[in-house]
């Protein structure tokens, strides 16, 4: 029953947004998207999807295989000073 509590209202919001999106996207249509068009988003879309997949596989890569570790001390003033 608890699971109800939080699955129908974000559905119900989920529906929302999307009738939204679809009314404005028949009340605002202008001129049609020629078939390149359409080509071209799905190729935009997509390649941000691999971009932004294979960022954070490197992140997770980086983070389990110790490569975010700390190697040496914190370097200080000092160290910099000849």
């Amino acid at each position: 029953m608890r699971k109800w509590l939080w699955t129908l209202p974000l559905f119900a919001l989920l529906l929302a947004a999307l009738w939204f999106a679809g009314s404005g996207w028949v009340r605002l249509s202008g001129y049609d998207i020629p078939l390149y068009g359409y080509v071209a988003l799905i190729g935009g879309v997509a390649a941000s999807l691999l971009v932004g997949a294979g960022l954070m596989t490197l992140v997770f890569y980086s983070s389990r295989h110790g490569y975010d570790d700390e190697v040496s001390p914190p370097m200080t003033r000092k160290d910099f000073e000849q």
